[in-house]
């Protein structure tokens, strides 16, 4: 079966006379409970929700291992570094990735974050895990758009005993399935493209050990970073429409770096499907598509928001993957190493048409 029909039929319930194709939320904090608790399928509002078990079923097939989801992707951030890293042990993270995970992992754990370079020769790479319980691996990367290499980061943390975990909130399992490249662990913060309607805040993790799945499980029954019903059952509503989203948005993501790639006014564009891009190689053979965000740089600040506010087409938010195309200067909030005038553009399912007509006109108002 293909993953078109895969992604559309994901966790639908098995059809029967009279019922929905997809249960609507439920909305319980407690259930019948009569004697021994043990083997009861729902316990408590914490710690099951069959909303859940329908969703994180979907997701398992899809990502290919067991699935927890989460509050947000930050929560499914901190519950993977908490149940994976003992006290002291090393985590190597991407220094181009989120910088919340940087953060978070330098604020609360202690942790020394280290760039994994695709470029160093194996030795080097080996040299540079060596020590590590975790590498943490944000690919493509946000903003930075840099593609790693997943195969060869995973054979090298697997050789020194390290464990590999792929932030995949860009692309999402649609474009890219990390547990297939070997990694132990696939993230992502749903909120992005994988829900992709901007009306849900939500994350997970899968894992390729299942009872690794258990610890984080387990870790969101004991701090409670437990997702809304109805949050979760908009996000499977959603999930049905993400390989037809996805189509659209990385066809517009091409054609609008392509556009921005031909420009003299344009300083930088960053976008895995050029061919030009550093990254291109990498993403051919690790990627089924591109992903819809495109990151490009003009020449100052003032010319950055001179276009966001002339682009009638363009929505400024700091999210990104939705429906409606979106864009922001990463620089206002700090916390990335870019340019002032660097533009993160998520690229939405609008015409393309229509949006090369929108930037064209806000490029040359600026």
């Amino acid at each position: 079966m293909r993953d078109a029909t895969r992604i559309v039929r994901a966790g639908a319930p098995a059809p029967e006379p009279g019922a929905p194709f997809l249960a609507g939320p439920t909305f319980a904090s407690v259930y019948h409970l009569p004697g021994d608790p043990t083997g009861a399928p729902y316990q408590y509002g914490r710690y099951q929700n069959p909303t859940w078990t329908a969703f994180e079923a979907a997701l398992e097939e899809l990502e290919g291992g067991p699935t927890v989801l989460f509050a947000s992707g930050m929560a499914a951030t901190y519950a993977l570094l908490q149940t994976t890293l003992g006290a002291g042990e090393r985590v190597v993270l991407t220094g181009d990735g989120y910088y919340a995970t940087r953060s978070v992992a330098a604020k609360h754990l202690g942790a020394r974050g280290v760039d994994v370079c695709t470029a160093a020769t194996e030795a080097d790479l080996l040299e540079q895990l060596e020590g590590t319980r975790l590498v943490w691996v944000e690919t493509p990367s946000n903003p930075a758009l840099t593609v790693y290499d997943v195969r060869r980061i995973v054979e090298a943390a697997h050789a020194v005993g390290a464990l590999v975990a792929v932030d995949n909130t860009t692309p999402t399992v649609g474009a890219q399935k990390p547990l297939a490249l070997g990694a132990d662990f696939s993230l992502a913060s749903d909120t992005k493209a994988l829900c992709g309607h901007s009306d849900v805040v939500l994350g997970h993790v899968s894992a390729a050990d299942p009872e690794r799945a258990a610890a984080l499980r387990t870790w969101r029954i004991e701090t409670g970073a437990i997702p809304g019903p109805m949050e979760v059952w908009l996000a499977h509503r959603s999930l049905g429409t993400l390989d037809v989203r996805l189509e659209r948005m990385c066809a517009n993501a091409q054609g609008v770096a392509t556009f921005l790639a031909g420009r003299s006014d344009v300083v930088q564009v960053r976008y895995p499907g050029l061919a030009t891009d550093p990254s291109h190689a990498v993403a051919q053979r690790q990627m089924s598509r591109y992903g819809p965000v495109v990151s490009f740089e003009l020449g100052t600040a003032a010319a950055a928001q001179a276009f966001l506010s002339a682009a009638t087409l363009v929505d400024e938010a700091t999210s990104f993957g939705g429906l409606h195309t979106s864009g922001e200067r990463r620089a206002r909030w700090g916390g990335d190493a870019v340019a002032g005038g660097f533009i993160r553009l998520s690229l939405g399912c609008e015409a393309l048409e229509d949006l090369l007509e929108d930037f064209e006109a806000a490029l040359a108002g600026r």
